[in-house]
């Protein structure tokens, strides 16, 4: 609908309406009151004695009086039905004028709704003239495109870059699946063969679409509020999940050192898990052969925040490559994915997850090779906080491989 069309049907013409119709009665009110003061003034004055003389005749002084109060009522109504019109008619489109100034930003903002789109969306208001709550709303309005805008652009990379990354197995499998099915000598160690390649590219496909969901899940929710958060101790969660890097670990000689201390938290328990496992995850699979991690937290309380570091060993990492680690599908050198079979979101869900519980990331480079990770998280009221832990109150002693 043109701006034309909106002026006739839309709000413009009412106000004018309403406007116009107050005018009319103000100046009805007006005349009216003119007309009785007149009236009354005139009726008013000193009558005087006897009778007075009006061209020539001589009339009763009391209505000779009447008479005058009554012409200076018709005179004042006479002006005042010739003024009223006018007055009325200057007032409607006064209303008019200055009410399509007052709407004219917000038609602005209107047209500027109605010709959004997914590929339009760097458009704005831009009312840099507007004062009030009109370049308030204006000024929201563009904000709210800025938002917009940047949801949609990193939608758009998200599902470019998911569907870039599902296309590597799902063409493993197919291509596995022919070339066995072509093979009439296919033989139960090619087919046993066959089933692992099979096995693992499923398993990639699982992760994969297991953490979409959970990055889309937690960035979709926005913060945590406080019927989501339980009390957790985040030494508990650290130890619980070091036991499940621990053969990957052990496997590939790396040495383990931990300092757990009592760390209570308020969130929600399955996040924060996910949270500490990426990163042990991260730390074992893009470490060096024979390498090692360092692994602690610290703090809790109404007023200490929770401190959680994961430290390990591996080639040297620009600052540039540091702040990428954290985008969906980023990874580190090659040398540091060597023994990776990871989807690449471990660290944006690391961010996502701090984040949903009012918390931040750092990350930077270890000094001869290698990435520090440091979580701060806020800690739990002074309640939970005072409950004892179950986690290990002092540094608990090197870990060495077996």
């Amino acid at each position: 609908m043109g701006r034309r069309q909106r002026g006739q049907r839309g709000l413009r013409p009412r106000l004018t309406l309403l406007a116009t119709l107050l005018v009319a009665a103000v100046s009805a009110l007006l005349l009216w009151l003119g007309w009785m003061l007149v009236g009354a003034a005139v009726a008013g004055t000193p009558a005087l004695p006897g009778t007075v003389v009006v061209n020539g005749v001589p009339v009763p002084a009391e209505t000779a009086r009447a008479a005058v109060a009554a012409g200076a009522r018709d005179e004042v109504l006479r002006a005042g039905l010739i003024a009223f019109p006018l007055v009325v008619a200057a007032g409607a489109v006064t209303a008019w004028v200055l009410v399509g100034r007052v709407l004219d930003p917000l038609h602005r903002v209107v047209d500027t709704a109605s010709r959004l789109s997914a590929s339009s969306l760097d458009e704005r208001v831009g009312l840099e003239s507007a004062r009030g709550e009109v370049a308030e709303l204006a000024a929201s309005f563009d904000a709210m495109l800025d938002r917009l805008q940047a949801a949609f652009d990193a939608q758009r990379r998200f599902v470019a870059n998911a569907g870039h990354e599902l296309r590597t197995p799902l063409a493993v499998l197919r291509t596995e699946i022919d070339v066995t099915l072509q093979d009439p000598d296919a033989d139960a160690a090619e087919l046993r063969r066959m089933a692992e390649v099979v096995r693992d590219a499923g398993r990639r496909c699982d992760e994969l679409v297991g953490g979409l969901l959970l990055l889309a899940r937690t960035e979709a929710t926005g913060p945590l509020t406080g019927g989501d958060r339980s009390p957790v101790d985040l030494a508990a969660v650290l130890a619980a999940e070091l036991d499940e890097v621990a053969a990957d670990a052990v496997a590939r000689g790396l040495v383990v050192r931990t300092d757990p201390r009592p760390a209570a938290i308020a969130g929600d328990e399955v996040l924060l898990r996910r949270l500490v496992a990426n990163l042990l995850e991260n730390a074992v699979r893009h470490n060096r052969d024979g390498g090692w991690i360092e692994v602690g937290c610290a703090g809790g309380g109404a007023s200490d925040p929770v401190l959680l570091r994961v430290a390990s060993s591996g080639p040297e990492l620009a600052a540039a490559q540091v702040s990428e680690l954290f985008e969906p599908f980023r990874r580190g050198p090659v040398a540091r994915t060597a023994h990776t079979r990871g989807s690449g979101l471990g660290l944006s869900i690391v961010r996502a997850v701090a984040i949903a519980h009012g918390g931040r990331v750092a990350a930077e480079a270890v000094e001869g090779g290698g990435l520090a990770v440091r979580v701060l998280l806020p800690g739990a009221p002074a309640a939970v906080a005072a409950e004892p832990a179950e986690g290990p109150a002092a540094p608990d002693p090197v870990v060495h491989p077996r």
